[in-house]
């Protein structure tokens, strides 16, 4: 299944910089394990904003909540999640 997912970070204000840089690097180094795997198929920063636009490709919605809650940043984010289809005029075969 195919999740379009929004993500918004707010870190707060008090985060220390060595926690902050902390979380970063943890979070980098599992979307990019994502990726490898097949899990994070896109990924694309939103020009101006610490946010990001993101596909996943997962078993069902329950698999997509367990990986978005194990993101480093999770609590520090907000989300929005659309579940997506292939259109019919698509030309791209793998897009289930």
């Amino acid at each position: 299944m195919l999740f379009h997912v929004e993500m918004t970070v707010n870190l707060p204000h008090d985060m220390t910089s060595a926690r902050a840089d902390e979380l970063k690097a943890q979070e980098k180094a599992m979307a990019q394990q994502l990726q490898r795997e097949g899990v994070w198929r896109h990924l694309w920063r939103i020009a101006g904003r610490y946010a990001n636009v993101s596909i996943f490709d997962v078993e069902s919605p329950a698999h997509l909540h367990d990986v978005l809650s194990r993101l480093p940043l999770f609590p520090y984010m907000s989300m929005e999640v659309t579940a997506l289809c292939r259109h019919a005029s698509s030309v791209r075969e793998g897009d289930a």
